[in-house]
């Protein structure tokens, strides 16, 4: 079975930074009651230098959507520089983080996961045509439109989405046909794997 929804900008929601540094929109999360989590996606806006908040037990990833870049401070590790568009850095959520704006304000997606709990893909696509999905049991997908447009295939129910908006795409079994994005434009993808997971589906 796969469960699909699409996710609108009105959707989202906007808040303050853990540490009060700054403002995040989240897309999405996996809710456990309160504000626990165990993956969660949103896209940061940072305006000015400054610490990022810590998230014990949590692993990070950092990809520079638009800006001038980042340099992130990572506990006693050398410092590490996001120049290019869709450039990347994963790191702890427990550590020190600082950044330091290398040109101005930048807008960066944040993927976190709740270390054990997920194996976790971030990936940068441009979609030109179609983008095949293969059904994987307790795994979701993420598909966050940067720019363009996507809709998937035979799915005349669901609205394609926009730049800006997001699709939630969750398989329970594996096997079966291909799951098909069509559109024109770029894409941010999230691949989320539940560790642990029994398998009911058939191959082939």
């Amino acid at each position: 079975m796969t469960t699909l929804r699409l996710l609108r900008a009105a959707d989202y929601r906007r808040m303050a930074w853990k540490n009060g540094g700054g403002i995040t929109t989240e897309i999405a999360r996996d809710a456990n009651g309160g504000e626990a989590f165990d993956w969660r996606i949103s896209i940061a806006e940072i305006a000015q230098d400054g610490d990022f908040s810590i998230f014990s037990d949590v692993d990070r990833e950092l990809m520079l959507l638009d800006g001038g870049g980042v340099e992130l401070l990572i506990g006693s590790d050398e410092p590490v520089s996001l120049m290019r568009r869709y450039q990347k850095h994963a790191f702890p959520g427990e550590a020190p983080v600082s950044c330091r704006l290398l040109d101005g304000p930048t807008r960066d997606f944040n993927l976190m996961v709740r270390r054990g709990r997920y194996d976790a893909e971030l990936l940068a696509r441009p979609i030109v045509g179609a983008q095949l999905l293969f059904p994987a049991a307790a795994t979701t997908w993420l598909v966050h439109v940067v720019h363009g447009h996507v809709s998937v295939k035979e799915q005349t129910d669901l609205p394609r989405a926009e730049g800006g908006e997001t699709l939630v795409i969750e398989f329970t079994q594996s096997g079966g046909s291909p799951l098909v994005l069509n559109g024109a434009g770029e894409l941010v993808m999230v691949r989320l794997a539940r560790k642990g997971r029994v398998d009911v589906g058939t191959s082939g």
